[in-house]
């Protein structure tokens, strides 16, 4: 099959391009390289430096390649950076997203696996958190993510638009190739390993005041080979259901910051110094996914679910580039 993967010069894009070539498809990988790293796209892929705010280049695209599915993973994605710039994030995630479906049905293409994000629950009520749980964002990244779940329905219902919305917990670790390479980089495992490294001094803990046993918000981790694999479940799925699903994806298990931190001091036999600040706006207290949807409708089970697992790959990759892919 032609797909297309949107965001493949990023963290998780570049490793599911690199599991969709793995089985056989031929991927043209769709990046403008604002945050993304041409490094991080496997050669084996058609490489094609569009942003979706270009009508005319990305309707070459489709013209060009034929494609047949899309991936989409293109989106800003700091939430702190949300706060204080709503209108770029929805600009971006949905204005520019709404571009790539008016150019799906004008090639007559009818099948999109979404990358959705836990953060459409906001401040949840009740833990693990199910897919038809109260969906109230209480960032602006959160509620992208969720307006652009709703235009899928719409698009599904209007013009026969097949979609799965698969909605992220933590993804965290690396495949051998390719890895967690941000700038500036704020996910707590990879700035944990920075300082294991020596490229930091500490590690900043934000919060300690969360309703949580050791104070310290907690998170359910999942590995991004697992989340790729999500992804070619979903397209397959999609052969044979009417689209319009959402799954989240998660170990249905949380780790608390300070857990994390432990776990990469066991892992790189390293001491990882730590300093505490006050809590980042819109960041809720615990995240925990319920899988039993993706498990039953997709045949989807992490393959490595544990947190030494996790952190371990991610560990071996940034020894293995220790400036990321510069």
């Amino acid at each position: 099959m032609n797909i297309l993967v949107t965001g493949a010069a990023g963290y998780i894009g570049s490793i599911v391009t690199e599991q969709l070539i793995k089985e056989g498809n031929f991927v043209v990988a769709l990046d403008n390289l604002k945050q993304g790293h041409r490094e991080a796209i496997a050669p084996e892929a058609a490489f094609a430096q569009v942003d979706l705010g270009d009508l005319r280049r990305l309707d070459d695209v489709f013209y060009n390649y034929r494609v047949e599915a899309v991936i989409h993973l293109a989106a800003d994605s700091l939430v702190e950076h949300s706060m204080n710039d709503p209108e770029g994030f929805f600009r971006n995630n949905v204005i520019y997203s709404m571009n790539l479906l008016s150019t799906m049905l004008k090639h007559g293409v009818y099948k999109l696996v979404f990358s959705s994000s836990a953060s459409v629950y906001g401040e949840p009520g009740k833990m693990p958190i199910e897919e038809n749980d109260a969906q109230k964002p209480i960032n602006p990244y959160g509620e992208s993510k969720l307006m652009f779940e709703k235009i899928l329905h719409w698009y599904g219902h209007a013009y026969g638009l097949k979609s799965v919305s698969l909605r992220y917990f933590n993804a965290a670790g690396a495949s051998e190739r390719f890895g967690e390479d941000h700038n500036p980089e704020t996910h707590l495992i990879p700035n944990v390993l920075k300082v294991a490294l020596g490229q930091s001094n500490e590690v900043t803990i934000f919060g300690t005041d969360y309703p949580t046993e050791d104070g310290t918000c907690i998170r359910d981790y999942i590995h991004v080979l697992d989340i790729s694999k999500a992804h070619t479940l979903s397209l397959k799925h999609l052969e044979k259901s009417k689209g319009g699903e959402a799954y989240n994806l998660g170990n249905g298990q949380g780790y608390s910051v300070l857990e994390v931190i432990e776990t990469a001091r066991k892992v790189t036999n390293a001491q990882i110094r730590t300093s505490i600040h006050l809590r980042r706006p819109g960041d809720p207290a615990v995240l925990i996914a319920s899988s039993e949807l993706a498990r039953a409708q997709l045949g989807w089970q992490p393959e490595f679910p544990d947190l030494e697992s996790i952190v371990g790959s991610a560990w071996r990759w940034q020894k293995s580039h220790p400036h990321g892919y510069s």
